[in-house]
């Protein structure tokens, strides 16, 4: 029986024993775990700081590309000289028959004399010849009409023509429309039938040794 409680009395040591053990071995592996968290809490703020730095710089970097500007080359582009200038007009809303006949009232003529007509036209102080049965006007003039509404059309299509001979370095004075075409468009049709009047417009003008 002696023996029997040796033994008991040494097992339950053994056992506190162990017990104690990892009892410490947890305590110290908790330290660990605390001392590492505080390492890290430590660690963010200088990392937070170094990271701000960083975009403070960034920031400084781009003031001073944004001070300093980049001094472009600017490239030379050589205008070459063009014989002719051509321009058009599409879908124009205007009878073709009116386009053709002012097409050969401004036929070799200057871009400002063709101007200057048209607006004559528009002033009923000219008119524009037709063929037909047309009356005659009144004064020393032939038989013809006033195409108020194609003429205004015809003028900011003169002026862009005046502007390509100047893009392409013409003489503006010796300038000549030498070729003036009109042609039937695509015509929306009507309600009821019929077609609306559409045409398109071509107008070329070189320079005319005199």
């Amino acid at each position: 029986m002696a023996d029997e409680t040796k033994t008991k009395i040494e097992n339950k040591e053994s056992m506190a024993e162990k017990i104690n053990e990892n009892l410490k071995k947890h305590h110290e592996s908790l330290k660990q775990e605390i001392g590492n968290k505080q390492m890290k809490m430590q660690g963010a703020p200088i990392k937070e700081k170094q990271a701000e730095t960083k975009v403070e710089e960034k920031k400084e970097m781009k003031k001073e590309e944004k001070q300093e500007p980049k001094k472009e080359e600017k490239k030379e582009v050589k205008v070459v000289k063009k014989e002719e200038a051509i321009t058009k007009g599409n879908n124009l809303h205007a009878s073709m028959r009116q386009c053709m006949y002012i097409c050969r009232f401004i036929k070799n003529k200057s871009i400002d004399d063709a101007i200057k007509d048209l607006e004559d036209v528009i002033l009923y102080k000219k008119i524009v010849p037709f063929k037909g049965e047309i009356p005659h006007r009144k004064g020393k003039m032939m038989s013809g009409r006033y195409p108020i509404n194609a003429s205004k059309l015809f003028i900011p299509i003169l002026k862009t023509l005046k502007g390509n001979v100047l893009a392409n370095k013409m003489e503006l004075d010796k300038t000549r429309i030498y070729f003036a075409s009109a042609c039937y468009a695509s015509r929306p049709s009507k309600k009821g039938g019929g077609r609306f009047k559409r045409a398109n417009l071509v107008l070329k003008a070189k320079e005319v040794v005199k």
